[in-house]
């Protein structure tokens, strides 16, 4: 996930969080620091539970995802790639000596 988009879930929660709660939370510490992050998701999913409010606990869910979820899987080379798809289908349609 992008930071930018992390950072717009973090900003979402913090005006669910100050609208409902009065809590001023630092949207980028947020977006990055995972401490924080959990400490922010802990403190709005209890004033969800107190409250009622649904919202606080779904945003605070998306938070956790986007803050928990690893970077985009490291690049493979094209060649490595073919290679190991081979190895998985080798008996799949080939193009070499295949293209004219």
């Amino acid at each position: 996930m992008l930071v930018s988009q992390k950072i717009a879930i973090a900003a979402h929660l913090h005006v669910l969080l100050r609208r409902k709660t009065g809590r001023v939370t630092d949207t980028e510490w947020m977006a990055s620091n995972l401490e924080y992050a959990a400490e922010i998701v802990r403190f709005a999913r209890a004033h969800a539970t107190e409250d009622g409010h649904a919202d606080l606990d779904e945003w605070a869910g998306k938070l956790e995802q986007a803050v928990l979820q690893k970077g985009p899987p490291p690049k493979v080379p094209l060649v490595q790639a073919l290679h190991e798809r081979a190895q998985e289908q080798p008996d799949g349609p080939r193009y070499v000596g295949g293209i004219r």
